[in-house]
């Protein structure tokens, strides 16, 4: 089994690709929703931040970045500096 690992600054994002079930049973297909540039980090280049880690769910630029597939699963491969913000647990706004 490969694992990809990105390389020169660069996050491999695992996206979120399903179609999405409505209530009554409507499915909406993915290209018909609205885009949503966000997805878990899956592997980081070497030294290329400290902000952000494995697992953790982040938001990136709008057409960043290169597609890949693997395994059925869909990838993007950006650079570190593409990811734009990253959602974190908090105990009140």
């Amino acid at each position: 089994m490969q694992k990809i690992q990105p390389v020169n600054g660069h996050a491999l994002i695992k996206l979120n690709n399903n179609d999405e079930k409505k209530v009554g049973g409507i499915i909406i297909p993915r290209t018909a929703q609205e885009k949503l540039n966000e997805g878990i980090v899956e592997g980081l280049a070497a030294n290329s931040t400290d902000e952000i880690n494995v697992g953790e769910r982040v938001i990136y630029k709008e057409l960043s970045g290169t597609k890949i597939k693997q395994d059925g699963i869909e990838y993007l491969l950006i650079p570190v500096d593409d990811i734009i913000a990253k959602y974190v647990d908090v105990d009140e706004i």
